[in-house]
């Protein structure tokens, strides 16, 4: 586990200092992927808050920040006028699409040490250990 932490505060100090110059935080460009990765671009703020880890008390600020950087809108669900979702707005599309080759190019220096069969058995240890840490947490 000591390992783990570690990992995870060099990934987070590297992620910070690679997204400064664009302007946005870790947890702000998980919500921007994970609007990305989806087919309509929009998700509601629970989703958000599972992209980000964040816990839901967080993610109203981390939205208002980037509402106000013009990345995402706040609006009603089309289905249902009582359901908030966030969409991604051209800027935020935009952001992202300049993001991607960096944080690919990062990603596969940093894993490039490792074999593809090392690689998905890493993910399907970690998946494991993470399963296990949320069965107890519950």
């Amino acid at each position: 586990m000591r390992l783990i932490k570690h990992l995870y505060k060099r990934l987070h100090t590297i992620s910070c200092v690679r997204l400064k110059p664009y302007g946005i935080s870790p947890p702000e460009y998980e919500i921007l992927m994970m609007l990305y990765g989806t087919p309509e671009q929009a998700i509601t703020p629970t989703e958000a808050a599972e992209a980000a880890s964040e816990k839901p008390a967080n993610i109203t600020r981390l939205t208002d920040q980037l509402c106000e950087k013009g990345l995402i809108a706040r609006g009603s669900s089309p289905d249902d006028r009582r359901k908030i979702m966030l969409t991604l707005q051209p800027a935020g599309l935009a952001l992202i699409e300049s993001v991607l080759p960096e944080a690919c190019t990062l990603l596969h220096e940093q894993t490039a040490d490792l074999s593809e069969a090392e690689q998905a058995r890493l993910e399907k240890l970690l998946k494991k250990l993470l399963n296990g840490v949320d069965a107890v947490d519950a």
